[in-house]
């Protein structure tokens, strides 16, 4: 129950450095973004999210919806810790893919997608990882190319949220700006800061909560330690090669980095391996970063450059850093050869493929119904104010944080100014 509390957590943490990240005028609808992850795949989860996530199988693709629909059958039982732990990891994962759309989304649009992605997306990966279906042991896949090893949600969860930020940011287009407003620079480094401490405080539970034994607790706890603090360190030092200052949103991107990568592997490699991870993963999101502009999407906060890439690092470096377990397997460097690589690899890509093609459908569906582009004069305002009613922050006493005072230099605050200093001088 602890560690499910730090994972939950987790989400206004996210929250915190996504709204950092982006413009004054934004940082209230990115807050909004992670909060209604919880709210909504906390209402989902508990329907059928986790029926959907590990109950008796349909297809090896996915759980029954219906076997514990409302989890009320498991009241009076220990499993309720289970399903509310498994609940913060769909939350967070859902709240991740936002970072990849913001300044220019519509709220509403949002509300739809994420009890649809929830329902089609994550709880059918989970499952097929962790619930007994394609990917497992037992499964078509898992038992045809090996089982891949996924202790926390490199697959699940970093992937996942990494490749659907980048089909929606495809499908939804490029902000006004991009790559040429200087406007469009994080707004709030400190919040960066702070969101960054509450995500590495909150993954020690996120990774620790299903260790079985006060050993693997050790390791996991250790491994988790080490990678983001690798990884820490080898984003700046790009950054000091490539741009000759490190950079504090470098260093919190970098901790993101490591802890990413880390997750899958945490339970599987040696310290020494948590850091040689953590400094790949450092080097290649930090070098990540920059493909969106050379390739032109526009992935606001870097979802991909740090989830998908690092979620892959992670993912792929099991293959060569795993221990073996009771002297047999293990990744390529401690003799296991390549089998461990090759489930690695299969279980990454079917990953990107099998989230990149429901994602499409789901977000193509809402564009095309609904709308999920906010208006280009909405985006410039900042959807706060159009989405929300509301601003962040009160400069100077202009009347710019409340819900439904116009702005004095407004024409509806204009012609009130006017008709009260008419009523003044009859």
């Amino acid at each position: 129950m602890v560690s499910a509390a730090l994972v939950l957590l987790m989400t206004p943490g996210v929250a915190f450095l996504y709204g950092g990240m982006t413009r004054a005028k934004s940082v209230l609808n990115m807050l909004m973004m992670s909060f209604a992850s919880m709210a909504v795949v906390g209402v989902v989860w508990v329907l059928w999210g986790f029926s959907m996530s590990g109950s008796t199988g349909v297809a090896q693709l996915f759980g029954n919806p219906f076997e514990a629909f409302g989890l009320s059958g498991l009241v009076g039982t220990t499993d309720l810790i289970g399903a509310g732990f498994g609940a913060t990891f769909a939350i967070i994962t859902v709240a991740l893919i936002s970072g990849g759309i913001a300044d220019r989304t519509k709220f509403s649009a949002w509300m739809v997608f994420v009890p649809v992605w929830v329902t089609l997306v994550y709880c059918p990966m989970a499952f097929m990882v962790w619930g007994g279906g394609l990917l497992s042991a037992d499964g078509l896949i898992g038992s045809t190319f090996g089982e891949a090893i996924d202790y926390a949600g490199g697959t699940v969860v970093h992937i996942n949220a990494g490749i659907a930020a980048l089909v929606l940011a495809l499908i939804i287009g490029k902000r006004k700006g991009f790559g040429t407003d200087p406007s469009h620079r994080p707004h709030n480094i400190p919040f960066v800061m702070l969101g960054a401490t509450l995500l590495w405080f909150g993954w020690f539970g996120f990774n620790g909560g299903a260790a079985t034994d006060p050993a693997e607790a050790g390791l996991i706890w250790v491994n988790t330690m080490a990678a983001p603090a690798a990884a820490f360190i080898a984003w700046i030092l790009v950054e000091w090669m490539r741009d000759g200052k490190p950079t504090s949103l470098g260093g919190a991107s970098g901790i993101v980095a490591g802890l990413v990568a880390i997750t899958p592997a945490c339970a599987n490699v040696s310290p020494l391996g948590a850091i040689a991870i953590g400094i790949i993963a450092g080097i290649c999101s930090a070098l990540a970063v920059g493909l969106k502009y050379r390739l032109g999407y526009d992935d606001s906060l870097d979802v991909v450059g740090v989830h998908l890439v690092s979620g892959l690092v992670g993912t792929l470096a099991l293959g060569l850093f795993a221990l073996p377990v009771e002297g047999e397997g293990g990744g390529l460097f401690y003799g296991g050869g390549l089998g461990q690589l090759v489930a690695q690899t299969v279980a990454a890509v079917f990953a990107i493929l099998f989230t990149a093609i429901v994602t499409f459908i789901i977000g193509m569906v809402i564009h095309k119904t609904i709308g999920m582009r906010a208006a280009e004069e909405d985006e410039v305002t900042g959807i706060d104010l159009t989405e929300h009613a509301e601003t962040a922050y009160e400069y100077g006493g202009l009347g710019t944080g409340g819900a439904f005072r116009p702005h004095p230099s407004s024409p509806a605050a204009h012609r009130r100014t006017t008709t009260l200093d008419e009523s003044v001088n009859a």
